[in-house]
């Protein structure tokens, strides 16, 4: 947590690790309400479920008429993001030839939309989250080093909830209440023989 707070106030890109389900987005949403940057947008994208020939669309945007069906401007997740923080979930899953267009983007700080050849600058932090040890996949070739590199600036190391067994009392209780609210029901109460 202290760890969290203290890169909170920074403008350091962080890199987040930990098992699915362990908070990655949660500590990420932290990060960024925390920041100077938390009047500006928050903006996840799951890299996972991009499919490869969105990908670019979906980050960069594009102009009218860049393709077939873009009828009209889109503006992408990086400029959207201006100001505030592009939280990118899964970055592990990004295919390679992503991973390029990404790694152009963050060392320029300015993308380039799709069918355009203006240079857009922007200014937002990245968070990145994954679940596998990027090093390592940078090692094996499945990920590229100098991505690796450029994001990892700062780490936070989420521990799974097995290593955090006191956290479960807190978790039930929040959930239940919001169980409770969107079913409308009272929530059960905690005794100490139910832990």
């Amino acid at each position: 947590r202290r760890n969290v707070m203290s890169l909170a106030g920074t403008s350091a890109d962080v890199l987040i690790y930990g098992e699915t389900g362990t908070g990655k987005e949660l500590v990420a949403r932290c990060l960024h309400e925390h920041s100077e940057r938390r009047r500006k947008h928050f903006v996840p994208i799951n890299c996972g479920g991009l499919p490869e020939n969105l990908a670019e669309s979906e980050l960069f945007g594009h102009e009218a008429g860049a393709f077939t069906s873009a009828n009209r401007l889109r503006v992408g997740k990086f400029e959207h993001a201006d100001g505030g923080t592009l939280f990118l979930d899964e970055i592990e899953s990004m295919p390679m030839g992503v991973q390029v267009k990404l790694l152009r983007a963050l060392q320029e700080r300015s993308i380039e939309r799709i069918g355009s050849n203006r240079e857009i600058p922007v200014d937002c932090r990245i968070v990145a989250a994954s679940k596998d040890d990027l090093k390592e996949l940078s090692d094996q070739h499945k990920f590229r080093a100098d991505l690796y590199y450029r994001i990892g600036v700062a780490f936070i190391e989420l521990p799974p909830l097995r290593e955090r067994r006191e956290d479960i009392p807190l978790l039930f209780e929040h959930f239940s209440l919001l169980a409770a609210s969107r079913y409308g029901r009272a929530a059960p109460t905690l005794t100490g023989a139910r832990l």
